[in-house]
């Protein structure tokens, strides 16, 4: 990225400016979600979308701008040793001072993936419609929770197999001996590999059943 004001560059995964005036600097994150939007328009019915600007159309990437992009050529080094494919898209997360990357369409139809990254037990949620991920902390008050999908009356939501309490997808316990206790999140990007390994070269993937 490169900034109108002083014509730095910038790394698009980690923020920090590495060439020009600004070099250095590092831009705060701010934590977002990747989800669909019928995803997030049925956890926030009032929430307003960002329209296009016609008088600016000029300054707007293509709507086939995914293909365009998947055309051109992969230039980031490869090693014997890597397990996935360039342009495969990977779920990568960070904590615990480690980082590993789940491949989206592995997750996509498993459920929740209960994981541990260093000394950070995760739970790695996809969702039904495949695109849509979030990733939480499965500690609450001391205690490591393991989520499996509801089923019945339950369908659509987790259980946790210690107290058998019910959690929607935002991670809130919504009945149960925990009802009203949040998971903290994780952030997650959702990202291709060849961009993923540049800045995570310990190659970590998330292999189920390993």
């Amino acid at each position: 990225m490169k900034d109108e004001a002083t014509g730095s560059w910038w790394q698009q995964v980690k923020g920090r400016a590495i060439l020009g005036p600004l070099k250095g600097t590092q831009l705060e994150r701010i934590s977002h979600d990747e989800v669909t939007f019928a995803t997030w328009k049925r956890e926030h019915p009032e929430t307003r979308v960002l329209r296009p600007d016609p008088a600016l159309s000029k300054h707007y990437a293509s709507e086939n701008w995914e293909e365009e992009i998947a055309a051109l050529p992969v230039v980031t080094p490869r090693s014997a040793r890597e397990p996935l494919k360039d342009r495969d898209l990977v779920v990568g997360v960070e904590a615990g001072g480690s980082s590993r990357a789940y491949l989206l369409s592995e997750l996509a139809g498993r459920g929740p993936v209960n994981d541990r990254l260093g000394i950070v037990p995760i739970l790695v949620l996809p969702f039904e419609d495949g695109n849509s991920v979030r990733v939480f902390q499965r500690e609450i008050d001391g205690q490591i929770l393991e989520f499996f999908e509801g089923t019945g009356k339950e369908s659509g939501r987790l259980v946790d197999a210690a107290t058998g309490s019910t959690w929607n997808l935002t991670g809130l316990a919504v009945a149960g001996p925990l009802a009203g206790k949040r998971l903290a999140r994780v952030e997650a990007l959702v990202d291709y590999w060849f961009d993923w390994k540049t800045y995570h070269p310990d190659l970590d993937v998330y292999r189920a059943g390993r």
